[in-house]
């Protein structure tokens, strides 16, 4: 589990705002829409959802372009 989080970058091909969802389908085992759903969820239920996907906007590091 831990090697996929220390390779954790946001996506510069699978974004709709900012690419963490597609970062963490990239990185992890559930596709990107299934992080998706669950950022909605936790937005429209809880509230916090938004609140973590701008947290991960902010520290969640780009993908470096290997040139």
């Amino acid at each position: 589990m831990g090697n996929w989080l220390q390779e954790l970058t946001k996506s510069d091909t699978d974004k709709w705002i900012g690419g963490v969802c597609g970062g963490l389908g990239q990185h992890s085992p559930l596709p990107s829409w299934v992080w998706r759903f669950m950022f909605a969820f936790l937005f429209w239920c809880f509230g916090v959802g938004f609140v973590l996907y701008i947290l991960l906007w902010i520290f969640m590091p780009k993908k470096v372009s290997a040139e």
